[in-house]
C-alpha cells in the first residue's frame, strides 16, 4: 500500500463527543465550572425523571415497566458516573496540594 493511498483527513479524538481542546475550549467561552454545573444539572434531571416514572407507576398511570427501568438505569449510572468522577478530582486536588514548592 502506499502512503498517499492512506486518508488523511484525521479529527481529533473525541471530536465526535464534543470534546475539545484546551485552547478550543476557551473560543467558546465555557468554563469548566459551567460544564460541571451543566453536566450535575443533567444528572438531577435524570434522578427525576426516574422518580417521576416510578411514581407513575405505582399510582398505575403508567404500565411501561420498561421505560421505567431505563429511565431507573440511566439515573444510576450518571450518578456513578458524577460519583466517579469526584473522586477523580479529590485526588487531583489532594495530589496538587501534597506538591513541594
Amino acid at each position: 500500500m502506499k502512503i498517499s493511498a492512506l486518508n488523511t483527513n484525521f479529527k481529533p479524538l473525541g471530536a465526535d463527543l464534543g470534546i475539545t481542546t484546551a485552547n478550543a475550549g476557551a473560543s467558546t467561552g465555557k468554563s469548566f465550572g459551567e460544564a460541571l454545573k451543566e453536566s450535575l444539572n443533567d444528572v438531577n434531571n435524570f434522578q427525576l425523571e426516574a422518580d417521576k416514572s416510578i411514581e407513575a407507576m405505582v399510582s398505575g398511570e403508567n404500565k411501561d415497566i420498561h421505560g421505567t427501568m431505563i429511565a431507573l438505569s440511566k439515573a444510576d449510572l450518571a450518578f456513578r458516573m458524577t460519583v466517579q468522577v469526584r473522586n477523580k478530582i479529590l485526588d487531583a486536588y489532594q495530589e496538587v496540594m501534597r506538591m513541594q514548592v
